[in-house]
């Protein structure tokens, strides 16, 4: 990733899952609830509602999401990098949900914070499994947190 005119983007030499994890530091609680709410219309709509009507879209949807995370699994399994998403799933956790987690995330505790931080959770992983994730399975784990950070999924 590149910087834009105005000098926002990646610095020289800086990872796409540091700047990811860099953003998320300066996130505002409604950008947190904005993350919360893509990651509930893409992975669970009718979840906020507690209707039924969207049962099997809601499934399917779920399926796609849980479908791309495993596949992203496999790759860091056969790639030996398990042990490198154990550590920056624990730095995720780290922002989101410990005693000294980032006051946006703690402001936003609860469904909405989870929700979030799910979505947080699929783009590390979606990062850190390239470039052997197949694009498909990116996206859909890059695109709830997009909403809020639409580099993740610039070409």
């Amino acid at each position: 990733m590149s910087q834009d005119n105005d000098g926002y983007g990646a610095r020289k030499g800086q990872s796409d899952i540091d700047r990811l994890l860099e953003d998320c530091r300066t996130m505002s609680p409604s950008s947190i609830e904005r993350i919360a709410r893509t990651w509930v219309a893409a992975v669970a709509p009718g979840w906020a509602e507690n209707v039924t009507d969207h049962h099997e879209t809601s499934s399917l949807q779920h399926t796609i999401w849980h479908d791309a995370e495993r596949a992203a699994l496999r790759v860091l399994e056969t790639t030996n990098r398990a042990r490198a998403w154990d550590e920056l799933r624990n730095r995720v956790l780290d922002l989101t949900e410990h005693h000294d987690s980032l006051l946006a995330w703690r402001a936003e505790h609860g469904e909405v914070g989870h929700r979030a931080e799910d979505a947080l959770l699929g783009a590390a992983l979606a990062l850190s499994a390239r470039p052997e994730l197949d694009r498909r399975e990116q996206e859909t784990l890059l695109a709830p947190m997009a909403s809020a950070l639409p580099w993740l999924l610039a070409e």
